[in-house]
């Protein structure tokens, strides 16, 4: 979870300045919406909320704790802000000389045993389990599929790493990218405004197939919005 600070926000100004096209750029998902469930028939699903964690969690260090992790039918959702993970094997973007929090490993590895890469898979950091809320009491666990809402927009995730266990509201740098947030480790991400779908006792293998993600991902969505 990045706790971005004015000082830390202009430095990034100068790493996010536009570097020349290079061929060795990550390839990042470019579609604004993934699949054809709207968005708006998903956010009327998630409009009350009946909590499942035991407290609220904070979407930054200095913020209050008020937001719940909900329940619904076949899944769990919580309403936050979106800070940037850069975590995971480095790149051009996500690497300690760009990232001073930057962290090689991330919670889950992919197929081969190599650590996710924050750049060009599309993942959701979820809270520590603690006293608050536990994720995997709920079916949810590395490689659970989660549909994550940005005004108009629906983007499929995994499940990818873990964060603080009093903070959430974080997602790769992949994820922000496709819905159209702000990328960079920093001074990006938004400060609210996004929705997190986690469906229950899913789960994507191998945990890399962003294919597999949107496949299921359309498909236990679709089956979220026609449930009772």
């Amino acid at each position: 979870m990045r706790v971005q600070s004015l000082a830390l926000a202009a430095a990034g100004v100068a790493l996010l300045a536009p570097a020349p096209f290079s061929a060795d750029r990550p390839s990042l998902p470019v579609a604004a919406r993934e699949g054809n469930v709207r968005a708006a028939d998903l956010l009327a699903k998630v409009r009350d909320c009946v909590p499942v964690s035991k407290g609220r969690y904070r979407t930054d260090a200095a913020a209050r704790a008020e937001i719940p992790v909900c329940g619904a039918r076949g899944a769990v959702f919580w309403k936050a802000d979106m800070d940037i993970d850069c975590d995971g094997r480095p790149g051009l973007v996500c690497n300690g000389r760009t990232d001073p929090s930057f962290s090689g490993a991330t919670a889950y590895r992919q197929s081969d045993g190599r650590y996710l890469s924050a750049e060009t898979l599309p993942y959701v950091v979820v809270p520590t389990p603690s006293g608050i809320w536990d994720y995997r009491a709920h079916g949810i666990r590395g490689g659970s599929v989660v549909a994550v809402i940005y005004q108009d927009r629906v983007q499929y995730a995994v499940v990818g790493d873990t964060g603080p266990r009093e903070i959430i509201g974080e997602a790769s740098y992949a994820s922000a990218k496709a819905l159209g947030i702000r990328p960079g480790p920093h001074g990006g991400g938004t400060s609210s405004g996004v929705t997190y779908i986690a469906f229950k006792n899913s789960r994507v293998s191998p945990i890399e197939d962003h294919r597999a993600a949107v496949t299921a991902g359309e498909r236990l969505a679709r089956e979220f919005v026609r449930g009772g």
